[in-house]
């Protein structure tokens, strides 16, 4: 009798739900963290756990690279070092959820520009509805916060883009292991400078390494087995509840409330995410953290 193959347990949508949840569990734990060490020195903790175990399981090949390789995987290094630098630093200064949120305009943005179809300005409206209402209580956001937001956003789809460019020039997951290598090298003395003595402390060291597992180690293989049966639309819809995770991660881990207009903005947001995700508006360009499907890249290496 032939045996079939062994299914996950939780099955593909749950696995990616765990991942998504792992994230933003990571990036909650993260900023718990901040009054002992820095927002960057933290990034650069997850950058190096998420490197070194892709470096060691990929072992990518990197002779025998073209410069246009090099230039490209350079980019993508860039774009992940910048991406998580960024929305650290954001949720350092307003609330996970918000910042989060913020930061989704990105690739959201970047899934409705390609679109020709008048239906998908609703999205584009909902989504827009949704930044304004963040503006709207008097207690008001740090700009700064906002601007990291929306910096990590921008970096954010120039990743989905580069993923794709990086994805046609390296093989699997090579890419991404060399740009990961990249970005934690990039952000060494950045990291170094900010900490003091607090970075070699062995609690700190352990949690960060606690935190690139969560943020990136554990969702990146919840996805890679997820991906195998889900359809790239699934996953993009599934991406989309990433705000609100988040804020839910921020409640449980740091008693992070939000108000009831900043919720109203969370859904105003992931609705218009699902939305053009559904609709298709630019194929390959869901906003999600993955790309174009042949690009083999995981979706949550940024928050």
């Amino acid at each position: 009798m032939t045996r079939r193959p062994s299914q996950a347990p939780l099955g593909p949508i749950g696995l990616v739900l765990v991942g998504i949840l792992s994230v933003q569990l990571g990036a909650a734990i993260a900023k718990g963290l901040f009054g002992e060490i820095s927002p960057t020195s933290m990034v650069w903790l997850r950058l190096v756990t998420s490197a070194l175990v892709l470096a060691a399981v990929v072992r990518p090949r990197i002779t025998g690279r073209s410069q246009r390789d090099w230039l490209v995987v350079v980019g993508f290094g860039a774009s992940l070092a910048t991406m998580n630098w960024a929305i650290y630093q954001s949720f350092s200064r307003i609330p996970l959820g918000i910042a989060v949120t913020i930061e989704f305009i990105g690739p959201l943005s970047l899934a409705l520009l390609g679109s020709r179809r008048p239906r998908d300005l609703v999205w584009v409206l909902l989504a827009g509805t949704g930044v304004a209402l963040l503006g709207f209580q008097r207690t008001g956001l740090d700009v700064a916060g906002v601007a990291f937001a929306l910096l990590a956003g921008a970096a954010w789809a120039a990743y989905i883009l580069l993923s794709a460019s990086t994805g046609r020039r390296w093989q699997g997951f090579d890419g991404l292991a060399t740009a990961s290598m990249m970005a934690a090298v990039a952000m060494t003395a950045p990291a170094l400078l900010s900490a003091g003595g607090s970075l070699w402390d062995g609690r700190v060291l352990l949690l960060g390494a606690l935190v690139g597992l969560l943020s990136s180690v554990i969702p990146y293989s919840c996805e890679l087995v997820a991906l195998r049966s889900l359809r790239p639309a699934v996953f993009g819809i599934l991406m989309s509840l990433e705000p609100a995770a988040a804020a839910l991660a921020a409640i449980v881990v740091l008693q992070e409330h939000l108000s009831p207009v900043q919720w109203l903005a969370i859904g105003c947001v992931v609705a218009a995410s699902i939305g053009a995700t559904r609709s298709g508006s630019a194929p390959g360009e869901a906003p999600s953290r993955r790309g174009e499907e042949h690009s083999a890249t995981p979706g949550t290496l940024a928050t």
